[in-house]
């Protein structure tokens, strides 16, 4: 058995969500910091807030975690990176930590800053290095939250982080420089994956979720079309490999299933029509395992 670290707060919604959709449903009780799941996988399970989640799992006290790659970099923890989740507290993508100051500021790059510039973050580390690796000296001050509130007034400079600018921009901030890139992350125990046991377990595990991920992005058309426009249906429609085709009984009609982007089915439906299909049902998927 394996045991889990979840992410409270911003990630908390979208890691439930994603969980649920893997059958791997996390079940609150009394205590909402342990919740159980219910698979003869996971053991011992808890909601923690993303900042510890990387070192608790590096220091063993639990196998997997789920984190932003941002506080694997911030905190330092020597852990393996099973997999990239891809998705953000609104959803899908990734986000960033930037370099922020007021629009009244002239200056719109980050080599422009001045010396002894006063900095707020809730990265200091990650701060720290960027600075010093620019060779300029500022006064560096740990934000618990709203950093972005606190520029111009107390602070003169917000390192942030965001997913399109927009909160920043609506606080009359403007983006002058990016630190790095963050993904939510499935994280493991160097220990634990070397424990043949839990690595198959952990990557069991990892398996389900990306299902999802890759699921969420596809869809299963299945139609009917005559013997006489098989062919032509066959041009138009796209598959991840090739489409599953079968004879229909008693008569002169072939069954048709194919998995095609999302994105991209509502332009290929009408397309399939006049290429002779008949009887299109467009179909959700739960999981894709490659």
């Amino acid at each position: 058995m394996i045991s889990i670290a979840l992410p409270k707060g911003s990630l908390e919604a979208q890691t439930l969500q994603l969980f649920r959709e893997a059958d791997l449903e996390v079940k609150r009780t009394d205590r909402d910091y342990s919740p159980r799941i219910y698979d003869r996988r996971i053991g011992k399970v808890k909601i923690l807030r993303p900042q510890e989640i990387p070192l608790y799992v590096q220091m063993g006290y639990f196998d997997l975690g789920i984190s932003g790659l941002d506080w694997v970099r911030e905190s330092g923890a020597d852990v393996v990176e099973v997999a990239n989740l891809a998705y953000s507290k609104t959803g899908e993508g990734n986000v960033k930590i930037v370099v922020a100051v007021h629009c009244d500021e002239p200056i719109d790059d980050v080599t422009q800053i001045r010396p002894g510039s006063r900095v707020t973050t809730e990265y200091p580390r990650i701060t720290e290095r960027f600075f010093a690796d620019l060779g300029i000296p500022v006064e560096l001050y740990h934000s618990y939250g709203a950093s972005e509130a606190k520029v111009p007034d107390l602070m003169d400079v917000v390192v942030d982080l965001t997913e399109t600018g927009s909160t920043l921009q609506k606080n009359g901030l403007k983006i002058i420089g990016r630190i790095m890139e963050s993904h939510t992350a499935l994280l493991a125990n160097r220990e634990s994956m070397s424990d043949p046991a839990k690595r198959r377990e952990i990557e069991e595990i990892a398996t389900l979720l990306l299902g999802v991920i890759e699921a969420r992005h596809q869809v299963l058309l299945s139609m009917n079309v005559p013997s006489s426009s098989l062919e032509r249906l066959i041009e138009v429609l796209p598959a991840m490999k090739k489409p599953t085709v079968s004879r229909l009984h008693g008569v002169d009609y072939f069954s048709i299933q194919a998995v095609v982007s999302k994105g991209t089915v509502n332009a290929l439906i009408p397309q399939l029509k006049d290429a002779g299909a008949e009887d299109i049902l467009e179909i959700p998927i739960a999981k894709i395992v490659r």
